[in-house]
């Protein structure tokens, strides 16, 4: 059985883990306002395949969102005037599209992207966009190539220039003599080579290499294509007739042929000296490449050293020489010796290796509270020295404007005494004639209290004995300091098993069950603190006590594999079973057990290794064993997993395969190591040797030693060291004052022998310790005492029993006696100390066999006492609306009595300067670090009286207050208004309503109202609104149905608009179907159904309003005016309305929901319904982000369901609804249920009037209608002309409609108006008094749009009663008749 334990697993993938954690810069949250930060781009040199569209990325985060935008070449790339080029939204990714055609490489050129918002800008690197290429390759003639037999030659590629560089290899019908292989007949390969350059070399030519078709092929990789040129033909005169069983370099072979023998020479490199010139960082190629008969061998040496160690490679028969991520170390001279029996010739190559620049301190962010001090460093080397140049926002910082608070020396950026409104982002770009850095690195000054940026009551589970870390992420500025208590005691911790890191993260390196409890983190800052708790578990580990056993089993019987595991019980277990390390399936033959895993009726297919593996959620066990399966009859051979074939017989046997006996010899884990002796004992070592096992046929790769010892871990084995298979004797370091035990397992490449059977005990005697206890601290816990704290040696570093602590202390200041103690813990207290004095401490190690070496000293100071005295003459200077500044004069320093931590200024808000408004007393603090005697306070309330008094702290906490000061803060902009609510009675309308803001910070003189219509991303122009400071409500009247508004409000005082507060209209059911207009049509007055009846008071204000009501049977118009009207409306039963067709609007009633069980509730539900739409709204005071379902069923039982996204206001719109029918709907969170009686009723109206754009205000319609009546006008002067001349006008081809048959003019076509102006039109009426009476109503301009009163006069209301009334039959009729006139042109245009 092999045991192999995982527990570390998890933990050592979560160590990996946590010191990336640790290294990370420092992150701002985004709800934070900050620069922008370049989060993502492409790579400097970037190759694209021309097949595929190019993205070009950059992403950048801040506060507010970044924008972008991008230079090419050196210029502004406008990306709008490009319809192939786009950005991805909320990103600056550029995308070209090449879908309908275009050339990528008219988009070469250096690209660069700038992110920026309020606060700065970032830029990302330049950007080298190149198109990748694959040209053919140039036809050329290639002729027979002749050589003599052992003479040297090279095959020219010169392959077509590719982007990137093609891949070279070379090809004929005999390939073994190109590429690598383990056959015999590859030999040839030692004179065969392709160099770096893409040439074929020859040391010597052979008869055999003799072919028609050595072509060199070029692998383009972009394209995956490959490209072959024109093959070479090779003859080889030679002067004796080939041998087959001749090979290349065999002995004699040569002189067999009539080949002469030469020395080496150098094919490439050329001469006796050559140099190469390589790039940091990169990989190095170095060839030598020789003829000669024979073919030399190549060694490679480096001038005055070693080759580098751990980097170097020989390739190709050692012809090349590749040293990997080449460094300025590896600069010298390389020589390659060529050698055969003939002779020698060496080569020397001088490498010079230059550098790009690389960092060797990048800038980091840097965040500074305001009066504090900073810098930015950039430090780059290379070789050339890479000069260093910065720049602000993307400009050159000589460029920009003067800062007195920022200071530039060389690499370094110096910030003093930063201001809120310094943040900006920095760049550095280092560069030198091989290539450029560019980082950049924002400053943002902040006033922000510590917070916790982890979830609150954090659980962490982790494994005894394990390491751990609770994480504790914070943010503040200034900079917080963190500290971690246990159990809500009093003590940080830090030191010992614990180890708190800056970045908040306290490590453990061994959790132990008294670790267990409650972990809380402080972040303190002079603006305050934040706290967060984590609870630790410390859980028992997961073992397999029993595991599965190797055995070996007949066919058909019925094995048992153990697992029993014990694990702690609050985890949940899981066990499974792999076979050959793949998971097995149970089946009918087999049966999982708890403890084990039987198999029924074993066969062949079941042998293997079975593995156990029982795990939890932290870690887990493992325990393997082979499993046997004896199959085959006695007289067959057997046949197992792993073995080698053997021929056997006699010489004359091999060659008749008839005769060949096959044996399967199985391979299996070694037998294991017995009789282990210990030899050579010595103080520190001792010699170890075992006699191997029976490696079963699988050759012994590595024994590993493991040893035991019975004080500290009893019964625990743990590796010691390994040595090869080779070896059976080793001689093993020891520590002091350890009862030793070894055993040794012997390893193949099946698997783990068993362990061997343990040696005898070999004890090591003790020593006094090496090294002494770190950590060493002395800190003051009462103002008359120190404690003495260290770090205390582990078991492996006591090397003797008894070990104690010598401590020794003394006054630093009078240098007097030392004093000491002897300890055995990790912590000593020295009572009745003066004041704050320092002490200098020393702490050794010791034990029965003698002390540690002299310890070093450290410094402690005693305890402290509270400061005695406080700031004097504090004086306040009035900044702006929510900052002051401070000076003081400082305390004398003999005052303090401890070490000077702040002085702290406490303030709090006494009154408003606006009457009758509350405001909170709390006493708030800023501290100014160090000795100081000035500072600002910031984040105060304009328009607000306040009082300030100073102190000054230390360690053990305040001093005496100083004399109170009071100040006012002048007049500032406003917050944003509380709340706006938006409202959607009907499609025309659009209800605001908001509150006055919660911070006026000073007189408000009215709000500013900002909108724009928009329909997905499209936008209109944006219409400003102002009002007064008792104004809060507006009407927009809607001329868009379709499209949604954005809302922008603001208040202002006389400094100014405040905070913005956008909303935007509810979204449409389903903005792809066209919402019908309103028509007019009043909305539904609904009534309530409720078990209970409960008086509901609601006062609706409506806005005057001009409302335009057209009907559908008459064809006269109706303009309606409103007046504002206040309804006060009380049901009290429960009422169903249907939608009437009055002008003025029936308020909606409303209802309040019964509460839920946690006190929320929805009222205010209304609908307002036409033919098949409705818009539902409703009142909530559920929490924000909560969902709503909307469920309405129809009168004939038809149910549906809406989900809601949480909104302001709660809206939504009901689509495809049935004319005329009656609705039942409910809302209620996404959580709940509806209530059987909480729902709403109404009815839709049977028929709607659909909208129509008015194209009326169209330029287009406007032009067409100008040039209509111009022709109208020239038809009227010409029938005035005739009919005042008597003439006849004819009309025969202009009207539709056939003339009465009574006509006496039919005959000649024509009409004579002077004859008929009397008569009236056929088909009309005559009433009781003779006049003339219309079955329409006269028809006029004002019905299509031109807004006119007046109709046409005389003859002209003659044309128009014709015309209008026979054309309008038709188009009621089948909408086909052409225009007989031009006022029919008019109605067919409309």
């Amino acid at each position: 059985m092999v045991m192999q334990r995982h527990q570390l697993t998890y933990a050592g993938i979560a160590f990996v883990l946590y010191l990336h954690h640790l290294v990370s810069t420092i992150e701002v949250p985004l709800d934070l306002p900050q620069p922008p930060t370049i989060t993502k781009q492409s790579v400097k040199d970037y190759i694209v395949d021309p097949r595929d569209d190019i993205f070009i990325e950059c992403e950048a985060k801040g506060n507010p969102v970044p924008t972008f935008s991008w230079t090419r070449n050196g210029k502004f790339f406008n990306v709008a005037k490009d319809p192939k080029v786009s950005m991805r939204r909320r990103s600056g990714t550029l995308v070209i599209d090449f879908h309908s055609g275009g050339r990528p490489e008219d988009y070469e050129g250096e690209y660069q992207c700038f992110a920026r918002n309020d606060y700065g800008t970032a830029l990302s690197s330049k950007i080298h966009l190149q198109v990748s290429k694959s040209p053919l390759w140039p036809k050329e003639k290639v002729d027979v190539i002749e050589v003599d037999e052992g003479a040297p030659l090279s095959l020219q590629c010169n392959p077509p220039p590719g982007l990137p560089s093609p891949v070279i290899f070379w090809m004929s019908s005999c390939e073994s003599h190109l590429e690598p292989c383990g056959h015999p007949q590859c030999l040839v390969k030692i004179a065969v080579f392709r160099g770096q350059n893409g040439d074929l070399y020859f040391s010597n030519v052979m008869l055999q290499d003799a072919q028609t078709d050595y072509s060199c092929n070029a692998r383009f990789h972009f394209t995956h294509t490959i490209q072959q040129k024109n093959p070479y033909t090779l003859k080889v005169k030679t002067k004796k007739p080939h041998n087959e069983t001749s090979l290349r370099n065999h002995t004699g072979m040569y002189s067999a042929r009539g080949i002469t023998e030469t020395t080496p020479s150098f094919m490439y490199p050329y001469g006796t000296s050559s140099s190469q010139m390589v790039l940091r960082g990169v990989d190095l190629l170095l060839e030598c490449i020789a003829s000669g008969v024979p073919a030399p061998d190549i060694m490679w040496y480096k001038k005055g050293g070693e080759l580098p160690a751990g980097k170097t490679k020989l390739e190709n028969f050692n012809k090349a020489l590749r040293i990997s991520n080449v460094s300025e170390e590896d600069s010298g001279e390389y020589f390659c010796l060529a050698s055969n029996k003939m002779g020698s010739i060496r080569h020397t190559i001088s490498v010079r290796v230059k550098a790009a620049p690389y960092w060797l301190d990048e800038p980091q962010n840097l965040i500074l509270a305001p009066g504090e001090d900073g810098r930015l460093v950039c430090r780059a080397n290379g070789n050339p020295k890479p000069a260093i140049q910065w720049l602000v926002n993307g400009e050159p910082i000589e460029a920009s404007p003067p800062n007195p608070s920022r200071e530039v020396a060389g690499d370094t950026i110096v910030f003093r005494d930063t201001q809120i409104g310094s943040s900006a982002v920095y760049q550095c770009n280092a560069s030198n004639e091989h290539g450029y850095l560019l980082a950049n690195a924002f400053v943002s000054v902040l006033d922000v209290p510590p917070r916790i940026l982890a979830p609150r009551n954090q659980l962490i589970k982790v494994i005894q004995n394990n390491r751990t870390r609770l994480d504790c992420p914070f943010f503040g500025s200034p900079i917080p300091t963190l500290r971690w208590f246990k159990n809500g005691q009093g003590n940080t911790l830090d030191g010992g098993n614990y180890k708190a890191h800056e970045n908040g993260s306290l490590e453990m390196n061994m959790a132990r069950k008294e670790d267990q409890g409650i972990y809380t983190c402080v972040a303190t800052n002079i603006l305050g603190k934040a706290e967060a708790q984590v609870r630790l578990e410390v859980k028992d580990p997961t073992r397999i006590v029993r595991g599965p056993e190797d055995q070996v089993v007949k066919r058909g019987s019925m094995p048992r594999l153990h697992c029993r595991v014990k694990h702690d019980p609050t985890l949940k277990l899981t066990v499974t079973w792999l076979k050959d390390e793949a998971p097995l399936y149970i089946g009918n033959r087999m049966k999982k057990e708890d403890d084990g895993l039987t198999i029924f009726g074993v066969a062949e297919k079941d042998q293997g290794d079975y593995t156990c593996v029982a795990s939890t959620e932290l870690d887990k066990d493992l325990a393997k064993a082979y499993l046997t399966v004896l199959a085959l009859p006695a007289n067959r051979s057997r046949e197992l997993p792993k073995g080698e074939v053997l021929g056997t017989g006699t010489p004359s046997s091999r060659d008749n395969p008839s005769l060949i006996c096959l044996v399967t010899r199985p391979t299996e884990r070694p037998d294991r190591p017995r009789d282990l002796e210990l030899t050579d004992l010595a103080e520190r070592s001792v010699r170890l040797t075992w006699i191997p096992g029976d490696d079963n046929n699988s050759p012994i790769t590595d024994y590993i030693v493991q040893f035991e010892e019975d004080r500290f871990q009893p019964g625990m084995w743990h590796n010691h060291s390994r040595y090869p298979g080779s070896v059976n004797s080793a001689i093993l370091s020891l520590s002091p004052y350890v009862n030793y035990q070894f055993r040794v397992i012997a390893v193949n490449d099946v698997g783990s022998s068993l362990p061997s059977v343990p040696s005898e005990r070999y004890q090591t005697n003790g020593a006094r310790p090496e090294i002494n206890p770190t950590g060493v601290q002395g800190a003051g816990t009462q103002k008359n005492n120190m404690e003495i704290t260290w770090t205390p040696l582990n078991a492996t570093q006591a090397y003797g029993p008894n070990l104690r602590y010598i401590v020794r202390w003394r006054r630093r200041d009078i240098r007097g006696s030392w004093y000491n103690e002897t300890v055995k813990t990790a912590r000593h207290v020295v009572w009745n100390t003066p004041i704050y004095v320092p002490y200098e401490i020393k702490v050794q190690a010791e034990n029965d066999f003698g002390r540690a070496p002299e310890p070093d000293t450290f410094i402690g100071y005693s305890g402290e006492d509270y400061p005695k005295a406080a700031p004097t003459d504090v004086r306040i200077r009035v900044l702006n609306s929510t900052a002051v500044a401070l000076t003081w004069t400082r305390v004398h320093l003999d005052t303090i009595q401890g070490q000077l931590k702040e002085y702290r200024a406490y303030f709090w808000r006494d009154s408003s300067l606006l009457k009758n408004l509350w405001v909170s007393k709390k006493r708030q603090y800023v501290s100014f670090p160090g000795d100081r005697n000035r500072g600002i306070v910031s984040r105060l309330f304009p328009y607000s009286n306040y009082k300030l008094e100073m102190v000054v702290t230390n360690g053990r906490g305040d001093g005496p207050r100083s004399e109170v000061k009071e100040f006012p803060t002048p007049e500032g902009v406003p917050s944003s208004p509380r709340y706006l609510r938006i409202r959607q009675p009907n499609l025309e309308s659009i209800n605001l309503e908001w509150d006055h803001p919660e911070h006026p910070n000073g007189v408000l003189t009215g709000y500013s109202l900002r909108y724009q219509a928009f329909n997905g991303s499209k936008t209109g122009r944006t219409l400003v609104e102002n009002f007064s400071p008792n104004q809060t409500r507006f009407t927009l009247q809607r001329t868009d149905p379709i499209s949604r508004y954005r809302f922008f409000l603001r208040a202002r005082t006389q400094v100014g608009e405040g905070e913005t507060l956008v909303e935007e209209s509810p979204a449409l059911l389903n903005e792809a179907t066209p919402t019908p207009a309103a028509t007019g049509l009043p909305p539904t007055t609904i009534g309530l159904t409720s078990t209970t009846t409960t008086p509901t008071t609601t006062t609706t204000d409506t806005t005057t309003t001009d409302t335009t009501t057209t009907t559908t049977t008459d064809t006269t118009t109706t303009t309606t005016d409103t007046t504002t009207t206040t309804t006060t409306t009380t049901t009290t039963t429960t009422t169903v309305a249907s939608t009437t067709a009055a002008a003025e609007r029936a308020p909606a009633a409303t209802t309040k929901q019964e509460l839920a069980t946690n006190g929320s509730s929805i009222w205010d539900l209304r609908a307002m319904a036409n033919s098949n739409w409705a818009n539902i709204t409703w009142s909530h005071n559920y929490s924000a982000g909560t969902d709503f379902v909307v469920k309405y069923i129809t009168s004939n039982k038809t149910e549906k369901s809406i989900p809601v996204k949480a909104q302001t206001p709660s809206s939504v719109q009901l689509a495809d609804l049935t004319p005329g029918m009656m609705y039942k709907l409910w809302v209620f969170p996404i959580w709940s249920s509806p209530s059987e009686h909480s729902y709403i009723t109404f009815t839709t109206s049977s028929a709607y009037t659909k909208n129509q754009v008015d194209i009326a205000t169209q330029g287009w319609f406007i032009g067409l209608m100008c040039a209509i009546a111009l022709l109208v006008l020239i038809l009227l002067i010409v029938c005035f002309i005739k009919r005042s001349r008597g003439g006849k006008y004819p009309v025969r081809d202009n009207k539709d409609e056939h003339l009465n048959p009574e006509d006496k003019n039919v005959e000649d076509g024509s009409f004579d108006y002077s004859d008929e102006d009397n008569k009236p039109l056929p088909n009309s009426q005559t009433s009781l008094d003779g006049t003339i009476k219309q079955q329409e109503s006269d028809d006029s301009l004002v019905d299509y749009g031109e807004g006119g009163e007046g109709q046409f006069n005389e003859d002209g209301s003659f044309i128009g009663q014709y015309t209008v009334k026979k054309d309008k039959e038709e188009t009621e009729g089948n909408e086909s008749s052409e225009a007989t006139s031009p006022v029919n042109a008019i109605y067919s245009l409309a």
